[in-house]
């Protein structure tokens, strides 16, 4: 109840923010001073260094985007639960934060094109029991689900049912999980995924889910030399179309900069190599 409560109410908060931003919509162009949004706390994507700096990929995507552009940037660190409202009443222009772009989120802002695409994985430490699964595939695309593929999802549901999987909350993977084996585990949702690996390495959750552009850096790290990936790599359906800049619906203008810059980046290969220096693998979108 408090959930549906809390859903309800931030539903609501939008709506008003929504009225809010369409009154005082700015215009767009060069020169014009833009903030830009990012958890800093979701490492390789945007973090904190031990200085306090904000970096990571998107941090140094936002800086090549804004340079295209020749505008002034400032990004700023700002709590994912709460991200979209605060975007929608004006904190910030432009959302750049792992943010998948999904069917539901494109009723309250718009996306530039996605910049990078990256498959939901699941880790566990390596004396788990699951620590060997594997499916038929490898890759597993939610949309018009093939016999193989089925059987993947079933072999999944059958591998960590009655088992307790944590998950950053209000993210697509929650999404999935919610969807496809939310009869069949305990969901455990994390403020932020720093939090989530501290407890699954203490074994007070039996696996994680997360995108593996997180995972990949962080199992070839100290950090993570105890974890393991497990599963097929899944995209599609509730883990939405890739990732993108999120943006306020009314701010067309701001849309359009960001994707044609977001289009250049990719075509000079400037997306491609932030994503092999960050992540380890080319996660660029395409």
């Amino acid at each position: 109840m408090k959930k549906t409560l809390t859903t309800l109410a931030a539903v609501a908060a939008i709506a008003v923010a929504g009225i809010a931003a369409d009154a005082s919509a700015k215009e767009w162009g060069k020169g014009s001073k833009i903030k830009i949004a990012t958890e800093g706390a979701y490492a390789p994507w945007n973090f904190t260094d031990s200085a306090g700096k904000l970096v990571g990929f998107e941090v140094d995507l936002a800086a090549d985007l804004c340079k295209r552009m020749e505008v002034e940037c400032e990004v700023i660190q700002q709590a994912w639960e709460g991200i979209i409202p605060a975007l929608q009443a004006g904190k910030y222009d432009v959302i750049m934060a792992g943010m998948s772009i999904t069917e539901k989120r494109m009723e309250v802002i718009s996306f530039s094109r996605a910049y990078a695409a990256t498959p939901g994985v699941f880790v566990v430490t390596k004396g788990n029991k699951s620590a060997g699964f594997k499916t038929g595939v490898d890759a597993l695309t939610l949309e018009d689900v093939d016999a193989a593929e089925k059987t993947a999802l079933d072999a999944i549901v059958k591998e960590f049912k009655g088992k307790t999987v944590g998950v950053q909350i209000s993210t697509t993977h929650e999404n999935f999980l919610r969807e496809y084996l939310g009869k069949d585990v305990t969901i455990k949702t994390y403020d932020t995924q720093e939090n989530l690996d501290l407890d699954l390495q203490a074994g007070r959750v039996d696996a994680a889910l997360a995108s593996a552009s997180y995972w990949v850096p962080l199992l070839a790290s100290d950090k993570g030399k105890d974890m393991v990936m497990v599963g097929p790599g899944m995209t599609g359906g509730p883990f939405g179309n890739g990732v993108g800049a999120g943006i306020r619906k009314e701010d067309k203008a701001l849309n359009d900069m960001f994707t044609k810059a977001i289009n250049a980046s990719i075509a000079d290969g400037t997306i491609k190599k932030l994503a092999v220096q960050w992540f380890g693998f080319d996660a660029s979108a395409k």
